[in-house]
């Protein structure tokens, strides 16, 4: 008897590892998730969700995989935050800026007029207090947030009209988001938030005098060259554009330590992947254009000068009302400056 035992002892015991085993397993965390895209993944931004996919199934072996759908397809791409936060639907794909109505810390991740330039924003973002001040922000709604992508500094924005003053902006209608519409609203502006799916329609039927959205790349691909004359630079309003993918906290919490962290990794190489050759790309998509007809111009500086007064209006009213914001723009900005002694530094004569 006492050899039985032994002799079927075993069995028993890989049996039970077994059973462990396969309980690790499907313990850590769902193998598929839905994410609700609020960018059309044709174009560079909703891009960013199925680089992201490939990367997770690649960093996982293949234990994890994504199903990024178009924006409405789950839900209305404005809904996104909401539907994560909720567990109506696993997980989103966004630009950070979306939820300020909700969160309005996250109107500096978005769209921080004459902010600092995206390399020195993203060291800010996962080298500095960045991320750790934006999912503090996030805890409450109970959502994960994982910034993944990020562009370079946007357009001015297309116009139907010159701008030559600051005079030009009363009475514009215009699609712009974030802060930069607080600062033109000032400015005797009416400005609106349209669904990038929209924005064509809106300016086409004349809902809209102007637009910003994005980088040239993008730009293009929305086909807004075809309807407004004028390109203006600089972007003052975005010198960076945050996109994240956010998980709600519940489905994020079921994997192990080890799964977030593949994760994390396949983030950060979406990030390095949208900054790779953005600035060149730009310029040749500016040529198209031009080679189009478009009309590519630059504010007047007295422009330039108005906005950035306008803006520190603005920055001290959310300083005033939003504490996240202060504490969040004080810490960026304290990062940013230490990037800047060191490439000051490291500064080489011009010919």
């Amino acid at each position: 008897m006492k050899y039985s035992a032994i002799r079927y002892g075993f069995p028993l015991a890989a049996g039970l590892s077994l059973a462990v085993a396969a309980t690790v397993v499907q313990a850590d965390g769902p193998k598929s998730m839905d994410v609700a895209s609020t960018f059309a993944t044709t174009n560079f931004l909703g891009a960013g969700a199925k680089h992201l996919a490939e990367q997770i199934d690649i960093t996982t072996g293949g234990a994890v995989k994504l199903r990024v759908h178009e924006p409405g397809d789950l839900v209305p791409p404005f809904e996104v935050f909401n539907s994560v936060s909720s567990g109506a639907v696993d997980a989103g794909w966004d630009w950070i800026g979306y939820w300020a109505g909700t969160v309005p810390v996250t109107n500096l991740y978005g769209a921080l007029p004459f902010g600092p330039t995206p390399d020195a924003f993203m060291s800010w973002m996962w080298a500095g207090d960045g991320t750790k001040l934006l999912q503090s922000a996030y805890d409450q709604y109970n959502v994960h947030v994982l910034p993944c992508f990020i562009s370079p500094q946007e357009t001015g924005g297309w116009y139907n009209k010159e701008i030559n003053s600051v005079e030009d902006f009363k009475g514009l209608r215009m699609r712009i988001s974030g802060l930069g519409a607080k600062v033109l609203s000032k400015l005797g502006a009416s400005t609106q938030l349209i669904p990038g799916n929209e924005i064509y329609l809106a300016l086409e039927r004349g809902r809209i005098d102007a637009t910003e959205f994005s980088i040239p790349q993008v730009d293009q691909a929305m086909g807004f060259n075809e309807i407004a004359k004028y390109y203006y630079f600089p972007g003052w309003h975005q010198s960076a554009s945050w996109f994240s993918f956010i998980v709600n906290k519940d489905v994020w919490d079921k994997y192990s330590d080890e799964r977030k962290a593949q994760m994390e990794t396949a983030c950060r190489s979406t990030l390095q992947w949208s900054m790779a050759g953005a600035a060149e790309k730009q310029v040749q998509i500016i040529d198209e254009l031009k080679a189009k007809g478009v009309e590519v111009r630059r504010f007047p500086d007295p422009v330039l000068k108005a906005l950035r007064s306008t803006w520190d209006e603005v920055r001290a009213e959310e300083e005033k009302a939003n504490p996240r914001f202060k504490e969040a723009y004080e810490s960026l900005m304290k990062y940013v400056d230490l990037n800047d002694q060191w490439y000051k530094l490291q500064e080489l004569p011009r010919d």
